[in-house]
């Protein structure tokens, strides 16, 4: 397929100039092939795979044929989840940054509708919903489509699967006759097709086969692995690959609430997306994803065709899905637009029935990894660490420590000994200590394995920091007065094991976003990690100033989650006993 510049396709030069910002040149397969087509008026039926610049494709089109003299409603488009709409408001936005008069507005389900009505009467000409909530308007007489001459269906197949015919097909009746349809699907199943017969005109197919674009550009593997055991292989393997920005899929919400839990009391930068979040919280994780404030994400299948990322270096399945198309869009988010891109799966022993669909499903061949082996790790990490005080060396980035050298070795200590020991403390500091599991054998016997909706629960090592760990919580207030129910608490990573204290905390807070101590209410510390309550007004922005920062050697990660018990003690016997009602 020849490849066009932005510049051949006839495009205005507010929309070349809003391409320009975006840092784009080129058009995709799919953005060449349909763009002219689209701004000449005809019916578009695209085929193609998540990652092709499919938004692009119909988004820019809309923009430049959009009125902005017309405060009436006159692009409509249709997602199948408020994650993917939320994604392409965003990327209208950007294209009509530099046509003035255009607005965009995004509906759907999580937000209120006087925020929702509000934006309606200010008259946006775009509008990105799903079709629920785009449904609910109309019958409120909130949307009007009288005007619409444009109509969008954004990953069909998809609204199809979710149940979304009937409202499909009530907006397309409700529409007028004299109208453009653009559909773009991955698939086109007969309900799809009947759709097609039914509400375009002589459409045009623009197909771009999906193996052209993503698949050969994936490095597929897959570990066998006992179930009990794959949080530990996946740290592993997170810590071989040394990822600093990737994807890990679990499979239920339980699961994905636990795994990640668990990567952030092992020092890991993760976070989890939902469907049992609110709107408000997946945006701000979705944002902080893409700003690569976090390196890594665990979301459901849900948030697999909402997330838009680019650059992703690698995808981890904790568990395979059962379908094997969802597999497909999960791995379609690394590799994206001929990049290079690796997923790795952890498979256990029910699920290599599940495996072999996706091979036959894929065509292609996906090998066997061997799980990582403890010593792996540590030549892994010594390598990385020569490699980082070679580049300092080399930079003169560090400050002269000669009054110390000259102490150490009047001590007694010879240079070398010294050496071997701040490098011995330096590697004891910064390696995170793995559980030994079946060393003597890569591939883990098979065993019973847990029913997935109670998550994963593997059996605790030495040095694992796991599940939180039944020492006494040393409590105290902040230095201000005390924090009402309003409050909110923050979880940070950094717990007793790491020597903090409470004035840490404080410290830490105010100096690194810049509030005053007074909005610091109690302070609960536990093994591995810390609960600080705040003024809720201040909240957002001491999440935002603390990530990534360094607390008693360690790089904080902090997240919204309140202590989950706050009233245990520790018996004669070390385990936890509970006194009064759960809080």
């Amino acid at each position: 397929m020849t490849q066009k510049l932005f510049s051949e396709l006839g495009l205005s030069p507010e929309l070349l100039k809003a391409i320009e910002r975006m840092g784009f040149e080129q058009a995709s397969p799919i953005q060449a092939e349909a763009i002219p087509r689209l701004l000449e008026g005809h019916d578009v039926i695209g085929q193609s795979q998540t990652g092709s610049g499919k938004t692009a494709a119909f988004g820019i089109p809309a923009v430049e044929l959009a009125d902005p003299t017309n405060r009436a409603v006159q692009i409509l488009m249709m997602c199948p989840t408020r994650e993917l709409a939320s994604q392409v408001a965003e990327e209208i936005a950007k294209l009509a940054a530099f046509k003035k008069g255009v607005r965009e507005l995004p509906i759907f389900g999580g937000q209120s509708y006087d925020h929702q009505f509000r934006g309606l009467k200010a008259g946006p000409q775009i509008v990105i919903g799903t079709p629920g909530r785009l449904i609910d308007h109309i019958k409120q007489g909130t949307l009007k489509l009288n005007e619409v001459k444009m109509v969008v269906l954004d990953e069909a197949d998809r609204m199809l699967d979710m149940g979304f015919r009937e409202d499909i097909e009530t907006i397309l009746e409700s529409i007028p006759t004299e109208r453009q349809i653009v559909l773009f699907s991955a698939t086109v199943p007969p309900p799809i097709r009947k759709i097609i017969e039914r509400f375009t005109r002589d459409p045009v197919t623009v197909r771009i086969e999906a193996t052209a674009l993503n698949v050969p550009a994936i490095e597929q593997f897959y570990v066998e692995v006992d179930y009990r055991s794959k949080t530990e292989v996946l740290c592993r393997l997170l810590d071989l690959h040394d990822v600093r920005y990737g994807l890990v899929f679990g499979f239920t919400k339980i699961q994905v609430d636990q795994l990640t839990e668990a990567l952030i009391a092992r020092g890991y930068s993760a976070d989890k997306l939902h469907g049992d979040m609110t709107q408000p919280m997946r945006e701000r994780t979705m944002k902080r994803f893409r700003d690569r404030k976090i390196e890594l994400l665990v979301a459901t299948d849900v948030a697999a065709r909402g997330l838009d990322v680019d650059d992703l270096e690698i995808v981890f399945n904790y568990e395979l899905p059962h379908d094997a198309e969802d597999y497909v869009h999960r791995i379609g988010r690394t590799g994206r637009a001929g990049k290079s891109g690796k997923a790795i799966s952890l498979v256990s022993g029910r699920e290599f029935g599940r495996l072999q669909q996706i091979i036959r499903f894929t065509k292609s061949k996906i090998p066997r990894m061997s799980v990582p082996r403890l010593e792996e790790l540590e030549e892994k990490h010594a390598n990385r660490l020569v490699e980082s005080l070679h580049n300092t060396i080399q930079a003169g980035d560090f400050k002269p420590q000669d009054k110390l050298l000259e102490d150490l070795i009047e001590a007694g200590h010879a240079p070398g000994e010294i050496v071997s020991a701040l490098m011995h403390l330096l590697a004891e500091e910064k390696l995170r200590a793995p559980e030994r599991i079946a060393e003597d054998d890569p591939r883990p016997q098979r065993r019973p394995p847990r029913d997935p909706s109670f998550g994963d629960r593997p059996p605790r090592g030495p040095g694992e920091d796991g599940p939180p760990q039944m020492t006494r919580p040393r409590e105290s207030a902040g230095r201000g007065p005390r924090i009402d129910e309003s409050g909110v608490w923050i979880k940070f990573n950094v717990g007793d094991n790491a020597g903090v204290s409470p004035g840490d905390f404080v410290g830490c807070i105010a100096n690194e976003a810049n509030v005053p101590r007074t909005v610091i209410g109690g302070i609960q510390i536990l093994a591995t990690v810390s609960f600080v309550q705040v003024a809720e007004e201040f909240a957002e922005q001491i999440l935002e100033a603390v990530q990534g920062v360094r607390l008693r050697g360690r790089r904080v990660q902090a997240a919204p989650g309140a202590p989950p018990r706050r009233d245990f003690r520790p018996s004669n016997e070390g385990r936890p006993q509970r006194r009064g009602p759960r809080s």
